[in-house]
C-alpha cells in the first residue's frame, strides 16, 4: 500500500477515535451538568452542554490529556437564563461553573470545595 493511502487511513482512524471520544465526554459533561443543577436546585436548559474549549493539559499523575470546557445554560427562577460550565480533563470532570460558585472536583472521592 503507497504511504499517501496508509496515512490517509490512519488520519481518518484519528478523525473517528476523536469523534467518539468527544461523545462520550460531552455525554459526561451533560450528566454533571445535570446533577450539578439538581443539587442546587436549577433547571438545566435545553438538556444539553456545548463545547467551548479544547485543549492539551497534563493530569496529576504527570500524563497529557484532553481538557474540554463545556457551556451551558441553566434557569434559578425559570424566566432567565445564566450561564455555568464544566470543564473535564480526559473524562474525568475537574470543575463545575454555576451562579458564582465554583465547585473543584478532585479524585475518585468526590471532594467538592465552594468559594
Amino acid at each position: 500500500m503507497p504511504t499517501f493511502e496508509l496515512l490517509a487511513i490512519a488520519l481518518l482512524g484519528l478523525a473517528c477515535w476523536f469523534w467518539l471520544d468527544s461523545l462520550k465526554a460531552r455525554e459526561a459533561g451533560i450528566r454533571e451538568a445535570r446533577a450539578a443543577c439538581a443539587e442546587e436546585d436549577l433547571q438545566l436548559l435545553d438538556d444539553t452542554v456545548a463545547g467551548a474549549g479544547l485543549r492539551l493539559a497534563r493530569d496529576d499523575a504527570g500524563r497529557l490529556r484532553l481538557q474540554r470546557t463545556y457551556a451551558f445554560e441553566y434557569s434559578d427562577t425559570g424566566d432567565n437564563r445564566r450561564q455555568g460550565s464544566v470543564t473535564l480533563l480526559g473524562h474525568d470532570v475537574v470543575m463545575v461553573r454555576l451562579r458564582a460558585q465554583l465547585t473543584l472536583v478532585a479524585g475518585s472521592g468526590g471532594l467538592h470545595e465552594r468559594h
